[in-house]
């Protein structure tokens, strides 16, 4: 008999590369697990809408992504929320290590992606956060009434510019070469849209100001003559990046074979210079980045791969698995984690039906003190606990009078022995943030997610009093791993609060701030730092600090 965490395929990453290589494995009735360390969809998750992906006219890329993890499931896939630590591959069972336990498998498929690609122009550090951003559906809404500059000429560039005119006093697109990098009808696009401006053979040099940027400056790369943007009478503007990705290569084993810019190396198959390494997607060397080519590296590599495994399970005498498929839901149960608050109810049943199973995890059940006012979020809060914990006895909530927080609406978990967890959470948590609510309960109730004993060890050594503050919006899907490994800290240590603001309900910490990109996380009201952390990176980032 084969080992409970031995599996015919390890896919890792769960963008359309990897959920479509899921799909073909599974389908084919081999076990199949998708270990993804944030979320699943990748960076597509973050357009909003997809136009050409054939067959489907238009969808965003959350919900296209969603529905490729669902078509996974029905055919038997496992997924699993780890990150992925150190991989041995040279041999015929690969050895898949992560936080969340070891793996074995007679075949993996590298999806992991890529990251966008930061452009180093001076200033670009300094200022990330406050003026410099990445993500258009993020941050696109702190810039309303500004001016922006959205830098580079491809797909990406191009859509996302177009994207935050819902949202921009005018945008400027700043383009390196003569033309557009992407296709002509995506371009196309840009002809008559008054609030948008594109100067091409044009590079930004750096920006500058004191707690905000004042100016940026440019230059035209044919004359080399250098032109300044001033925000001093306008108060503020934005720039974007978005000049492609660097692929997320440089932590995989040193024998796989990767080209000079990093991308993996695959032949016509998707096979790697491994024997059972396969790799699909954007961090594969290929011509065209989309999700349609993702997808078809994804089933390419998956029935490649079919042989090889075949061939392994005969080579050395491993049964082959039973493979249990979930039974079917009908199409009035599907839906996604969103929540909808316009007709009173947050949690469809799709999400429902996902958390019912958890609650069964819970080893005690959990409290959550909520402090309300009399304002509209703290009766949608009222609401959402009404509604959540309607669905387990494995968690209550009380309403508190007393110790009133000074930011309002405000929940906090409690422990079985009714201690305050020090996780909690300002605003109903919807979108995202759903799952970082769960797993702080989740947390609490025990037995929680995994943690290193190296981490755990460093969380007991604190010794100072440490609040952090994550401000978060709910559309953001690198917001959540901040909160859920600030809050996973918290809940080992009685020294640590952890806590998340849903940025639409406090505007004067945007302002006190000056935030104007998120995941933003604040430490003891002083030390501001930006961009989504594990629980490895941010217990790195306190240690150093205290």
């Amino acid at each position: 008999m084969m080992e409970k965490n031995m599996y015919d395929l390890i896919i890792v990453g769960a963008g359309p590369a990897g959920l479509s290589a899921a799909i073909y494995m599974a389908r084919a009735k081999y076990k199949v697990l998708v270990l993804e360390k944030e979320k699943t969809g990748g960076q597509i998750t973050i357009t909003s809408e997809v136009v050409n992906y054939p067959g489907v006219e238009l969808a965003s890329g959350k919900s296209l992504t969603d529905s490729m993890r669902r078509q996974a499931e029905s055919f038997g896939a496992a997924f699993a929320i780890a990150e992925v630590k150190e991989m041995d591959l040279e041999q015929d069972i690969k050895e898949v290590h992560t936080n969340k336990g070891d793996f074995q498998s007679l075949g993996v498929i590298l999806a992991v992606g890529a990251n966008p690609r930061k452009l180093g122009f001076e200033g670009e550090e300094t200022f990330k956060g406050r003026g410099v951003a990445y993500c258009a559906t993020c941050d696109g809404e702190f810039f309303t009434g500004m001016n922006v500059f959205v830098i580079g000429g491809g797909f990406a560039a191009v859509e996302e510019g177009i994207f935050l005119t819902k949202y921009a006093k005018h945008v400027t697109m700043i383009v390196r070469s003569e033309d557009f990098s992407c296709a002509k009808t995506v371009s196309d696009k840009l002809s008559g849209n008054e609030k948008i401006t594109v100067r091409f053979r044009t590079e930004l040099i750096k920006v500058e100001g004191d707690s905000t940027m004042k100016k940026a400056v440019f230059r035209d790369r044919n004359s080399r003559e250098t032109w300044e943007y001033d925000a001093d009478e306008d108060g503020g503007f934005g720039v974007f990046v978005f000049a492609g990705y660097a692929p997320n290569t440089e932590w995989l084993p040193k024998a796989l074979q990767l080209n000079e810019q990093g991308y993996i190396v695959t032949d016509g198959n998707q096979k790697t210079n491994l024997d059972g390494v396969y790799a699909a997607g954007d961090v594969c060397v290929k011509n065209l980045r989309q999700v349609v080519t993702a997808v078809a590296d994804g089933a390419i590599a998956a029935t490649s791969l079919e042989h090889d495994v075949t061939k392994l399970h005969k080579k050395l005498s491993i049964p082959e698995f039973t493979v249990i498929v979930p039974e079917q839901k009908k199409d009035s149960d599907t839906g996604n984690a969103e929540m909808n608050s316009a007709d009173g109810v947050f949690l469809d049943d799709a999400v429902k039906s996902q958390l019912v199973p958890l609650f069964d995890k819970f080893q005690q059940p959990v409290c959550v003190r909520a402090w309300l006012g009399t304002d509209k979020v703290s009766k949608e809060v009222e609401s959402f606990l009404e509604e959540f914990t309607q669905m387990t006895d494995k968690v209550s909530w009380e309403r508190a009078e007393e110790n009133m927080p000074e930011y309002l609406p405000a929940m906090e978990v409690i422990n079985p022995d009714g201690s305050a967890s020090g996780m909690i959470f300002h605003g109903v948590p919807g979108g995202h943030e759903i799952n970082s609510f769960v797993i702080a309960l989740y947390n609490a109730a025990g037995p929680g997610t995994a943690i290193s004993p190296d981490d755990k060890e460093k969380i007991r050594e604190m010794k100072q009093n440490i609040n952090m503050k994550m401000l978060v919006s709910l559309s953001c899907t690198m917001c959540p791993e901040l909160v859920m490994s600030a809050q996973k800290i918290a809940s080992l240590s009685d020294k640590v609060t952890a806590e998340m603001f849903d940025l639409t309900h406090y505007p004067d910490l945007k302002d006190k701030y000056q935030v104007m990109s998120v995941p933003c996380m604040i430490i003891n009201d002083d030390q501001v730092l930006f961009g989504k952390k594990n629980v490895e990176e941010l217990l790195e980032v306190l240690v150093k600090l205290f």
